[in-house]
C-alpha cells in the first residue's frame, strides 16, 4: 500500500505535522489517502498530540478534491482504493475538543480538500494559493462543508458565487472575507503554523478544550443558549487543574508592575 501521509512531531510529541503527498494524482484525495489521513490524525491524538498541522509535500498543491475515479467506481461497482469513511473520521478528528487543528496551506485546494481546510480551527495560507469548490463542474454538490461550514466563515454571497460557478478565490480575497486566518509568503506556511503551535501547547489544555466547545456550540445555538453554555463551560474550566495557578501567575506579574499588554504578549 502506498504511503500518502508523513508524520513528524515536535515539542515532546505535542505538535504533529501531517504532510500529504500524491504526485500522481496532483494531491487529489483518493479513498486510500483519506483513510490514511484519518488514521494518522487519530493516532497522533491518542499519542498525546495537542496541535495537528495539515501540510502538503507537493509544490503548488495543498489538499485537492476527491479523486473522482473512486466516486465513479463506487457507482459502477468497481474496486475502490479504500473505504472512503476516512472523510468523516478525519472531520471528527479535526473537531475533537482536545485538538487544535491548523491548515498550513502552501498551494491550491479544491472540493473536499478545501472542505478539510474549512474544518480546521486555523488556516495559514500562502498568498498564491487558490480555493475552489469545483463540485458543480463535475455535476455534484458539496458534501462535507463547502456550503454549510464555509457560509459560516464568509457569508452566503461569496459562497453562492463559489459553489454555483466553481470559481476560485485567491487567498488574499478569502483573508478579507474571514476564511483565512493569516497570509504568509511562499514557503512560509508550515513554519508559521509551527510557530503558532508552539505557543498553543504552552496554554491550558482544559481552557483550550473549553473554548473549542464554546466556539463550536455557539455556531448552532440561539444567543441565550450559547451564553448559558459559555457560562457552564467557564465554571467547569475555573475548577479544573491549573486555572488557579495560571491566574496567580498573571496577578503576580500585574502586582510587580507589568502592564496587561506585557503580560499577555500583545506585540
Amino acid at each position: 500500500m502506498s504511503s500518502f501521509i508523513e508524520v513528524s512531531t515536535s515539542h515532546q510529541g505535542r505538535v504533529a505535522t501531517l504532510c500529504f503527498t500524491d504526485e500522481a494524482r496532483q494531491n487529489q484525495l483518493c479513498w486510500a489517502a483519506v483513510d490514511q489521513l484519518a488514521d494518522s490524525l487519530r493516532d497522533c491524538r491518542l499519542s498525546g498530540a495537542r496541535v495537528l498541522i495539515l501540510s502538503s509535500g507537493l509544490a503548488r498543491h495543498w489538499f485537492e478534491h476527491a479523486w473522482l475515479d473512486d466516486l465513479c467506481a463506487g457507482l459502477e461497482g468497481r474496486p475502490q482504493t479504500g473505504t472512503g469513511t476516512g472523510w468523516f473520521c478525519a472531520l471528527d478528528e479535526l473537531a475533537h475538543e482536545t485538538i487544535i487543528s491548523i491548515a498550513a496551506i502552501s498551494g491550491d485546494c479544491a472540493g473536499g480538500g478545501a472542505e478539510l481546510a474549512w474544518a480546521c480551527d486555523m488556516r495559514i495560507s500562502e498568498r498564491h494559493a487558490r480555493f475552489a469548490q469545483i463540485e458543480i463542474n463535475a455535476g455534484l454538490t458539496t458534501g462535507i462543508g463547502g456550503c454549510s461550514r464555509l457560509m459560516r466563515l464568509v457569508g452566503i454571497t461569496a459562497v453562492t458565487e463559489m459553489v454555483l460557478t466553481g470559481k476560485a478565490l485567491n487567498a488574499p480575497r478569502l483573508f478579507e472575507l474571514g476564511a483565512v486566518t493569516e497570509l504568509v509568503d511562499s514557503g512560509e506556511s508550515v513554519d508559521r503554523a509551527q510557530e503558532i503551535a508552539a505557543g498553543l501547547v504552552q496554554k491550558s489544555p482544559a481552557a483550550l478544550a473549553g473554548l473549542k466547545r464554546i466556539l463550536r456550540r455557539a455556531e448552532d445555538l440561539p444567543l441565550s443558549e450559547a451564553l448559558e453554555f459559555e457560562q457552564k463551560t467557564f465554571r467547569d474550566v475555573l475548577n479544573s487543574d491549573g486555572a488557579l495557578q495560571a491566574m496567580k501567575v498573571c496577578q503576580t506579574a500585574y502586582d510587580a508592575g507589568a502592564s496587561i499588554a506585557e503580560v499577555h504578549d500583545y506585540d
